[in-house]
């Protein structure tokens, strides 16, 4: 142990005869634990509200998607699947149709996002199978006259329809004008599924229903208008993405989750630094406290100043003693605000004190995920702090005049 941290060391513990002096010390180290504390458990939270929601995205459509950049189908999509299926890190390929739609019941009408598949090659690039609440994974209904659809909960809800409900669906695309106006293709079907993603994007607008029937809807022949991609790892599926772009040429366009969600992530990361950088404030003004202590302290110990310098001791090492104070706070006050914040965020993730109402959101209990970089940073950044606000109290001891200490003490 250096004789500079020895000293900062005993003048932070040190009580006698500078009771106040101490309890500003105390009261210093308790807002930056405070502060540290508070940080550390709002950016988890965070991280957890961001892990929720890119899980049910990745449930809710592939990690990667291919449609064509001219055109408005794929007419030769077999072949692509092939090519696809030979890249890199691709586990699994499904055919789809996305289409723009409008679906009535006999209360309501609302528009809608058509997603035509083949139900067992969907399973595998997507957790449709997990979030189908009926658990049928076919589109069998009761009378041939009718489709089988699934809908998304919050459709079904406001259309006022359960399974075995009659709806009809309109065909948007190439209507045809009519003596009464234009008259859109209709086809009626029967609701044999409900899907609940826990995303109100994909409940409340998606309509599924068998690549068949979607492409007998939109008139398309044997075309779809997408390939779905599954990829070993969706934190790589952008690799996997630029892969595939390069295997299938740029007729087509490859785009990962991420990137069909970007203005969603970019929102969180924009609230994330923006909750970030209030909180830091706050820990700013905890760390603005050091500043009045050690002056206080430096005050208080001129004599000890003046012996120090008067002995020998170089003024850049007596500056070290007031910088290894501020730095003392910091880290004591970082290192026990994150020993609170994890132990607080542990209890929160095993046992969900925290719950939250699931009417209204898509999570019963507060998200929490701890990584270990955030932790890492932010107990530098309460040392940092520490020892940046001690830097000017340690510059004025360094400069003070022995021979005028020693006189007047």
């Amino acid at each position: 142990m250096s004789l500079e941290f020895f000293i900062a060391r005993r003048y932070f513990t040190s009580r006698h005869r500078q009771g106040f002096i101490s309890f500003l010390g105390f009261l210093s180290t308790f807002v930056v634990t405070l502060s540290t504390t508070s940080l550390l458990i709002v950016l988890s939270v965070m991280n957890g509200f961001e892990m929720e929601v890119r899980s049910r995205i990745i449930g809710a459509m592939a990690h990667v998607l291919v449609q064509p950049r001219l055109w408005d189908s794929l007419d030769n999509w077999e072949e692509i699947q092939d090519s696809i299926l030979e890249v890199d890190g691709v586990v699994a390929v499904s055919p789809v149709i996305i289409e723009k739609s409008a679906i009535s019941s006999r209360t309501t009408t609302d528009g809608i996002v058509i997603r035509g598949i083949i139900p067992e090659a969907e399973t595998l690039v997507t957790d449709i199978g997990r979030n189908l609440i009926t658990r049928d994974l076919t589109f069998k209904t009761p009378d041939d006259r009718f489709a089988g659809v699934w809908l998304g909960i919050n459709l079904a809800n406001r259309l006022n329809v359960t399974i075995n409900d009659k709806v009809r669906i309109y065909s948007l695309k190439d209507v045809e004008s009519g003596l009464t106006g234009f008259s859109p293709r209709i086809k009626p079907c029967m609701v044999t599924g409900i899907v609940e993603t826990g995303m109100s994007t994909y409940d409340d607008n998606f309509v599924y229903m068998s690549l068949e029937e979607a492409q007998d809807l939109f008139e398309l022949g044997n075309s779809v208008t997408a390939i779905e991609v599954k990829t070993d790892d969706f934190y790589t599926a952008y690799a996997a993405a630029e892969k595939i772009q390069e295997r299938i040429g740029y007729e087509y366009i490859a785009l990962d989750w991420k990137e069909h969600n970007r203005n969603l992530f970019s929102w969180m990361t924009l609230e994330k630094w923006m909750m970030f950088l209030v909180l830091m404030l706050f820990v700013l003004v905890a760390a603005s406290n050091i500043i009045a202590l050690l002056i206080m302290m430096v005050l208080s110990k001129r004599a000890d100043i003046g012996m120090l310098t008067a002995i020998g001791l170089p003024r850049n090492r007596l500056k070290k003693i007031f910088a290894y104070q501020g730095l003392i706070i910091g880290a004591v006050g970082g290192f026990i605000g994150e020993l609170i914040g994890l132990l607080l965020l542990l209890i929160q993730k095993h046992f969900s004190v925290i719950s939250l109402p699931s009417d209204i959101y898509f999570i019963s209990a507060l998200p929490v995920e701890i990584r270990p970089l955030d932790v890492f940073l932010i107990f530098i950044m309460a040392a940092g702090i520490g020892y940046m606000f001690s830097l000017y109290p340690a510059k004025r001891a360094s400069r003070m005049d022995p021979v005028e200490i020693i006189r007047y003490e």
